[in-house]
């Protein structure tokens, strides 16, 4: 097989190929990350300085002297000392900043008389660093915590020889978001009123949906997880989901579809600052959109997310996870998720690629945990004999079960792949990008060299930069359009590094069992991608199909661990 190779795509890394010919990559990934993980910070200047006079050899005699004003005497001493001038410069300017998910930056500028320093750093997590110097100096020192938060951070410089000290700090958030669970609810549905104006959406127009502070999404979230649909179609477009004011909507989609099909996307997208996301319809002809939450993130500890290659829990066609046979008509099945395959038992939330296949007729599957009702919200919709997946993230339950509900009239084969989970053991935090375009086979662009996405062929990219440390995996929407046939997609890491420029192209690897997206000729269909890049910043992407079709990348936003 000759393979089709993009060998470099994005950021640092050099060139995207065919086959083993460099050429010109696009920029993206390292510039993402820096900016998304860029936080405000904090800056405590020299000024705010607390200074204290330590116990001398003296003071501490004093303390068993017979009565108190002796003792106070001598503390009042002390503090004449220092006033009058024992290392009257020493003071601490201290400021941190981060350029990951749980790091921080930290530099402080000490200024002091020319006398050794003990210096003490609290990183606000119970960890510590301490330091020597003498004089003026310039201190930089990098930390990552292990979790999401705010941390106070504290310089404490120590001057034995005056029995001074002089300490400053401030409060610190890391710029990564951890995840929390939410039972699926709907937020906005322009069918009925829910969220917004009742009525469809006009073609180039667009609808806002409140977040937080809406059916307890809390205050201060940083981005959420929706799963959007498209329904009443009367032609073809597709719909961007945005922060929305004060933000440019962005150029990628998170959705397409054409006339007549409803068609539902996982999406998770920043929240804006006041606390809305926006949707557009990129199409010319009205349509009806909803949107169900099913979980949020916020700059506070909770659950991290771990990817995995892609596994089959369930197949209803083999009898694997679930009872062999199709899902009966207004059924569901319980199936455990936690304690199996390496996943953990403890964990809160699973990412999901739910497909369903051979159903006998039109209808809906909502995922949902294993304890509690059906939720009224829904995660794919498919017609009579229509193969369709889509992306869940599901709540699990304290057993580690989810169900999977057959909202149709008719039976139907359900299949699950489990592409990560989030509990409280995890490291990764979510950092969210402005979306960028990274691939598009139909152009000679984004470093590209031209052609479509073969046959039974795969393309293999370069996800991370050397700068980019600690990526868990990235957030993607790909799109498969102008296909002639049937297939599926298929998405997992690189066993192999990229090859440098001239060398032989890597190996494949094995070809994937797990399906990410499906498609049948004239299909143009989206799916949420989270994925791993593995060992070697790279991740393949497998056309199963037996005829050649286009391939569409947009980057969202990335799990770091650092």
């Amino acid at each position: 097989m000759t393979a089709a190779f993009v060998a470099a795509g994005l950021g640092i890394i050099p060139g995207i190929a065919r086959a083993a010919d460099p050429v010109p990559a696009a920029a993206g990934v390292a510039e993402a990350i820096a900016k998304a993980s860029t936080s405000e910070g904090f800056h405590s200047p020299a000024d705010r300085t607390v200074r204290t006079t330590l116990p001398t050899a003296a003071a501490a005699g004093g303390k068993t002297m017979a009565n108190a004003e002796t003792a106070a005497a001598a503390a009042a001493t002390e503090q004449a000392a220092l006033d009058a001038g024992a290392n009257p410069a020493l003071a601490v300017d201290v400021s941190g900043t981060s350029y990951t998910a749980h790091g921080i930056e930290l530099t402080a500028l000490i200024t002091s008389a020319d006398f050794t320093l003990d210096i003490v750093i609290d990183w606000g997590d119970g960890k510590t660093d301490t330091a020597t110097a003498r004089g003026n100096h310039e201190l930089h020192l990098s930390h990552t915590y292990d979790k999401s938060g705010e941390y106070q951070v504290q310089v404490k410089v120590t001057d034995t020889v005056n029995a001074v000290q002089a300490a400053n700090g401030g409060a610190f958030l890391t710029p990564g978001a951890d995840f929390t669970p939410h039972a699926p609810t709907r937020l906005l549905d322009t069918r009925n009123g829910t969220g917004a104006a009742l009525g469809k959406v006009p073609g180039q127009g667009s609808t806002r949906v409140k977040v937080a502070g809406n059916a307890s999404v809390p205050a201060g979230v940083t981005a959420v997880a929706l799963n959007v649909t498209v329904t009443e179609t009367v032609d073809s477009g597709h719909v961007t989901v945005w922060p929305g004011a004060g933000h440019e909507r962005p150029n990628t989609s998170n959705l397409n579809y054409t006339a007549g099909r409803s068609v539902p996307n996982m999406v998770i997208v920043p929240v804006g600052e006041d606390g809305y996301v926006e949707l557009f319809n990129g199409g010319w002809q009205p349509v009806d959109l909803i949107a169900d939450v099913t979980g949020y993130f916020t700059r506070a500890s909770a659950n991290g997310y771990t990817s995995m290659t892609p596994a089959r829990f369930v197949d209803t066609r083999e009898g694997v996870g679930a009872a062999r046979g199709k899902l009966a008509a207004r059924s569901a099945f319980t199936t455990r998720i936690g304690g199996l395959q390496g996943v953990p038992q403890n964990i809160k939330a699973v990412a999901l690629n739910v497909t369903v296949t051979e159903p006998e007729g039109p209808g809906h599957m909502t995922a949902f945990s294993g304890t509690g009702p059906v939720p009224t919200a829904s995660n794919l919709n498919f017609v009579p004999g229509q193969t369709v997946a889509n992306a869940v993230i599901v709540p699990v339950a304290a057993d580690g079960t989810i169900k999977i509900f057959n909202g149709a009239w008719s039976p139907t084969h359900v299949v699950v792949d489990v592409v990560g989970y989030y509990s409280p053991d995890s490291k990764a935090a979510f950092l969210p990008f402005a979306p960028f375009r990274t691939l598009d086979t139909r152009q000679e662009a984004y470093g590209w060299p031209g052609g479509r996405f073969r046959a039974r062929e795969y393309i293999t990219q370069g996800f991370t930069p050397e700068a980019a440390t600690g990526v868990e995996a990235y957030v993607l929407n790909a799109t498969v359009t102008e296909t002639r046939g049937t297939g599926f997609l298929s998405v997992a890491p690189s066993p192999y590094a990229l090859p440098a420029a001239g060398e032989p192209a890597a190996p494949a690897g094995p070809r994937p069992v797990s399906s990410t997206l499906n498609w049948t000729t004239g299909d143009t269909v989206p799916n949420l991608v989270q994925a791993s890049d593995g060992d070697h910043g790279v991740i393949t992407f497998w056309n199963q199909g037996h005829e050649d079709a286009d391939l569409v990348l947009d980057v969202f936003g990335v799990y770091q661990t650092k």
